[in-house]
């Protein structure tokens, strides 16, 4: 199962709005075949095994980290597939919430006399599958705040440069986290300071191109933005209202637009947003900045995880600080993680970990 599970992870970034699933077929003792699902969402995880097992399949056992569809797509079910192939037992990690499968799949596999045994690393398989899980669950994606800051905290100077605070091993690794989510937001300050492309620049490693997200309640998108040389999808979030020529600009620049209600601080209402992109089918979001996109998510905690860069440098307090205000009076309103990772990136150090629940409120 923890080799389905690593699997699983090589498709994070690749697969939505469909979850990423690994799967490994073994029989007598020897893994006879092994997939995880493609580019775009299929084929899936368990029928690229069953290509690889071929007549091995027959009597053998199929440890997959997501319960096997069991409903016609664009592709037939899963569990035909696997009933098909004549597999003894199949091993489950984690039942599928979809309510089209949810259970059934599972019965459908006992129904044809295959033993099923489902829970083996669920917890890690919940982790892999967070953002597939949390838009079936909550209407929301599955939120990665990325952070690249000083060691106290400073994004920019205060006359605004910001390139590059860390080096490139951190840089690569940011690239790499790009990767692994089906889109990138950054905020429409962030776009006019330092102008990025917010694309995944690692040879072969993601696929399906990295949606960009801009966060522009005004508007203020240029059209000579670098968000439009790249081959990817460039989408623009913003409040209803503007000038339709100046849409229709950007349109022709190959921008989308989603529409958003604005927030009272001037940005838009940040879980309107987070819907939005959900509806499109997004199901992991990685938030590069600017600070005050990132407040706003974090004040309304719809961030998940964080992964922060630190360099080793000072910048004072004239340096531009990483988040914005986050209205915090007393030490327990401070958002907590739970740390889940550290390691050294180049002379920089990266910290990963989740967000733990704001705790409730006394009374």
């Amino acid at each position: 199962m923890r080799a389905a599970l690593a699997l699983a992870a090589r498709g994070l970034g690749n697969t939505w709005p469909n979850p990423s699933v690994g799967c490994v077929i073994v029989r007598d003792g020897r893994v006879v075949g092994r997939g995880h699902t493609r580019p775009g969402g299929r084929p899936h995880a368990e029928t690229e095994a069953l290509r690889a097992a071929g007549e091995a399949a027959r009597g053998a056992t199929a440890y997959v980290t997501l319960e096997p569809c069991c409903h016609w797509g664009r592709t037939p079910p899963c569990t035909d597939a696997l009933i098909a192939a004549g597999v003894s037992r199949v091993v489950v990690a984690l039942r599928d919430p979809d309510p089209r499968v949810d259970g059934v799949g599972l019965q459908r596999l006992r129904d044809a006399g295959i033993e099923v045994e489902t829970g083996l690393l669920e917890t890690e398989a919940r982790a892999v599958s967070a953002g597939f899980v949390k838009r079936l669950a909550r209407g929301l994606p599955m939120v990665t705040l990325k952070l690249a800051t000083t060691l106290d905290g400073r994004i920019a100077t205060r006359t605004g440069e910001s390139q590059w605070i860390t080096g490139p091993e951190a840089r690569r690794l940011a690239h790499a986290l790009r990767g692994c989510h089906d889109a990138v937001m950054a905020g429409s300050g962030t776009l006019l300071a330092d102008d990025p492309e917010l694309t995944c620049r690692l040879p072969g490693y993601a696929p399906v191109p990295t949606v960009r997200v801009i966060a522009d309640a005004r508007l203020r998108t240029p059209l000579g933005a670098r968000l439009f040389s790249a081959a990817a999808p460039a989408w623009i979030a913003t409040a209803p209202g503007h000038d339709p020529a100046a849409l229709a600009a950007l349109e022709a620049r190959g921008a989308e637009f989603l529409d958003v209600p604005p927030a009272p601080d001037g940005g838009l209402e940040p879980e309107a947003l987070l819907r939005a992109l959900a509806t499109r089918g997004i199901t992991r979001l990685m938030v590069e900045g600017g600070a005050m996109l990132a407040a706003s998510l974090l004040r309304a905690g719809l961030v998940d995880r964080l992964a922060l860069f630190t360099a080793p440098a000072l910048m004072g307090g004239d340096g531009l600080s990483g988040l914005a205000s986050l209205g915090v009076d007393g030490l327990a309103g401070m958002p907590r993680l739970r740390v889940t990772g550290q390691r050294p990136a180049g002379d920089c150090w990266l910290v990963e970990g989740d967000f733990l629940p704001a705790p409730a409120p006394p009374g």
